[in-house]
């Protein structure tokens, strides 16, 4: 099993429409650990650990987002495990 760890910058209208609470359901969905966070520039911030496939699910996900966002730009970057992550949580 290949693990994947990502860092995911999203951004558009995505705060104020359930995109934390969306990404969140569909890790835990997947099975992916991490967190998410929205950020002061209106962009949602994510960090997402797991098998391969299943962190892909969830990047897939975030190119559309829940109803009601818009998603403008996605930015995926490799990232080294260097925390232990949580399951998954939302972040404030």
């Amino acid at each position: 099993m290949a693990l994947k760890r990502v860092r995911l910058f999203v951004s558009g209208k995505v705060q104020g429409v359930y995109f934390r609470q969306g990404i969140k359901e569909t890790a835990e969905k997947n099975n992916v650990q991490g967190w998410v966070r929205n950020l002061p520039d209106r962009r949602v911030e994510a960090v997402l650990e797991g098998e391969e496939s299943n962190v892909d699910a969830v990047i897939d996900w975030s190119n559309f987002g829940p109803p009601g966002a818009v998603v403008e730009g996605l930015q995926v970057l490799p990232e080294d495990g260097s925390e232990a992550l949580p399951d998954f949580e939302i972040r404030v």
